[in-house]
C-alpha cells in the first residue's frame, strides 16, 4: 500500500504518453510540458494512448521512482480539464481524487460535500488567529 500525505500535488499528462520512456524522458516531460521539477515532490502521471497503462513518477529524496499499472481489462478515465476555454497539456488534483482514479471511479461522477477545511491562509497564522478563525 502505498501512504500519500494529501498536501502532495499530483499532475496528470492530458496526452498520451509514450510508456517506453524511463526515468530520464519522464523527467524530461515533467520539466517541458509540467513546468516543474521532480525533486519538488509531486506526483506525476503519464497515460499511454489506449489508457489501459499509467506510470507514476515521484521523488522520493534520494531518488526517482517510477509505479507502472497495467489493467486487465477496462481502461482509467479520460481526464478533461476543468477549465472549458484553456487548452492546457497537464491538469492539478487531489490525492483523493488520485485514489478514485486508481480504483475505477469516474471523477465526473463525484460531488464533494461542502465542509470546512483548513486553508493556507489559516496555516500560517498564529494560534491566536487561529482560535479567532475556528470561532467566527
Amino acid at each position: 500500500m502505498l501512504v500519500i500525505p494529501p498536501q502532495v500535488k499530483v499532475f496528470a499528462s492530458l496526452s498520451a504518453t509514450d510508456m517506453r520512456k524511463s526515468f530520464c524522458g519522464l523527467i524530461g516531460i515533467v520539466e517541458t510540458q509540467f513546468g516543474r521539477q521532480v525533486e519538488d515532490g509531486d506526483l506525476f502521471l503519464f497515460f499511454n494512448r489506449r489508457r489501459d497503462r499509467l506510470k507514476v513518477l515521484f521523488f522520493t529524496g534520494d531518488g526517482a521512482v517510477i509505479l507502472y499499472k497495467r489493467l486487465e481489462r477496462g481502461t482509467f478515465e479520460t481526464l478533461r480539464p476543468r477549465d472549458a476555454g484553456a487548452a492546457p497539456t497537464s491538469l492539478s488534483m487531489s490525492v483523493d481524487e488520485l485514489r478514485l482514479l486508481l480504483e475505477g471511479i469516474e471523477l465526473a461522477s463525484v460531488r464533494r460535500r461542502r465542509w470546512w477545511r483548513r486553508n493556507a491562509r489559516e496555516e500560517s497564522a498564529s494560534p491566536a488567529t487561529q482560535e479567532l478563525l475556528t470561532q467566527g
